[in-house]
């Protein structure tokens, strides 16, 4: 029990620290299971989910790749679909994840497609 209430307690502290430092910009949330990866872009404003990109898709499904793997693979589709909607600055919220691992390689990989974290 203590340890589900501690990853909440860490999800919401992060993002009130976040949503306090950038107001203007749109947010990255990446929820990361054991198998998948998913990460959508949120316009906290309108309470409403822009673009969105998950390892259960099919064209990733199908594919047979590592984990990390699947994480760029992941960044780049959602830094792809987010310039098509003219989505430049993004702040990026990490939930109750560690910055390690597949969370570091997919915003990494954000970074060098051309969002700004």
């Amino acid at each position: 029990m203590k340890k589900v209430s501690s990853k909440i307690k860490r999800k919401l502290r992060n993002r009130k620290k976040i949503k306090s430092v950038s107001s203007d910009r749109y947010r990255v949330s990446v929820t990361k299971s054991l198998k998948n990866l998913s990460a959508q872009i949120i316009d906290d404003k309108h309470n409403k989910t822009l673009v969105s990109a998950s390892s259960i898709e099919k064209e990733i499904k199908n594919k047979k790749m590592k984990k990390m793997e699947k994480s760029t693979f992941i960044g780049e589709i959602l830094a792809k679909r987010a310039k098509e909607k003219n989505i430049n600055q993004v702040y990026f919220d990490r939930g109750q994840h560690k910055y390690h691992g597949r969370v570091k390689t997919f915003a990494e990989t954000l970074r060098k497609n051309g969002l700004k974290i």
